[in-house]
């Protein structure tokens, strides 16, 4: 079972995925965000609500 010797593709494996783990966050960072949430300086109220069968 040539599958269970891991010389051939293991090193590919591995190799790969220190690839896409290395590039990634590079080409993600590159993104603008485009609706930048602005801070709230409003006060969110908080009412409480009366369920009636509890």
């Amino acid at each position: 079972m040539p599958q269970l010797i891991p010389d051939p593709w293991f090193f590919i494996f591995i190799s790969s995925w220190l690839i896409l783990i290395s590039l990634a966050p590079k080409k993600i960072l590159k993104h603008n965000i485009l609706n930048d949430p602005a801070p709230t300086t409003t006060k969110t109220s908080t009412h409480n609500w009366t369920w009636p069968w509890s």
